[in-house]
């Protein structure tokens, strides 16, 4: 089997079957920053596979990317590959491959310009709702107060973050809660979740068919939040901030018997009240290693032919 392929089969079955392995994982909830960076590993790895594979694809159909490819490799590295042993559908994997590699750039490109547009959009409603007091500039003040009837926090990411929170959520928000909640959100910022987000929603847009990637985008929305709740808890502790969400969202209607909107809310709640421990140190560490390692499979499988030559 040529490499080419064994990377494409290793790639497509990473793509099937890392959501179901990861859906079986009983440690995410209790480990979320860990859960996060496992998916980012096996997303790496998938997009990995289809880098190298498109690769080899095309050093093997085109003498001008073999030449680049291989060259500063040692004599006898080539041959290894044995790529003229590929066939005539090597040129066809490579150009699907280099459309779907070109359509994910676009795909992030365009989620990228669209968050911008929509932070632009926010800052100037913001700007009408908060006018600049004289010698105030635009993105001078990190947390601006809104008047508003319902309870609301959120972060404005950008070159300059803000924190916005109304003022029925000041009324609402007792004491400790309140640090919570702009803990909570200053969570998401030093983490930078956005990108995270953003990313994730470019590939599951651009390839719906493929489980991991709509897997991801899913897991990474409800995946931030228990990070951020756990950023503030460990700081001001679970039941304050359980409060702080009940309060800022009790009059929405999602902590009901029929509730019909954001169903993550009330697992949240349950997740900082039931209190959980955490994994031992050695167990995240392990899992952090062994996601580590998920990417180097698709280089051990690409580099394998040609250590095997220099040995």
């Amino acid at each position: 089997m040529t490499v080419s392929l064994a990377l494409l089969l290793l790639g497509a079955l990473a793509a099937v079957a890392a959501p179901r392995l990861m859906s079986r994982a009983d440690w995410r909830d209790r480990e979320p920053v860990v859960a996060l960076w496992v998916w980012q590993c096996v997303v790496a790895a998938v997009l990995l596979c289809f880098a190298l594979s498109m690769t080899f694809s095309a050093a093997a159909a085109w003498q001008a990317v073999r030449g680049q490819v291989f060259a500063s490799a040692p004599h006898g590295v080539m041959e290894a590959y044995a790529l003229a042993a590929y066939g005539p559908w090597s040129a066809v994997i490579a150009v699907l491959l280099a459309c779907g590699g070109a359509w994910t750039a676009a795909m992030l490109a365009r989620e990228i310009r669209r968050a911008h547009v929509g932070r632009r959009q926010r800052r100037a409603e913001l700007l009408v709702r908060s006018p600049l007091l004289p010698g105030e500039e635009p993105g001078s003040d990190r947390l601006v107060v809104l008047e508003g009837e319902r309870p609301d926090a959120w972060w404005l990411p950008g070159a300059a973050p803000q924190l916005v929170i109304t003022t029925a959520a000041l009324r609402r928000l007792k004491g400790r809660q309140l640090d919570a909640v702009l803990a909570h959100e200053q969570g998401h910022a030093r983490a930078k979740h956005d990108w995270l987000l953003h990313c994730a929603s470019a590939l599951a847009i651009g390839f719906p068919q493929i489980p991991v990637f709509a897997a991801f985008r899913d897991e990474m929305h409800r995946l931030v939040e228990l990070a951020a709740d756990d950023v503030a808890s460990r700081r001001f502790g679970r039941l304050t901030i359980a409060l702080a969400l009940v309060e800022l969202n009790e009059d929405r209607g999602v902590f009901g018997p029929c509730a019909t909107q954001d169903g993550e809310l009330p697992r949240r709640v349950h997740r900082l009240l039931s209190a959980a421990p955490r994994l031992t140190a050695g167990r995240r560490l392990r899992l952090t290693a062994a996601a580590s390692f998920v990417p180097v499979v698709p280089l051990l499988v690409a580099f394998v032919p040609g250590l095997r030559a220099l040995g």
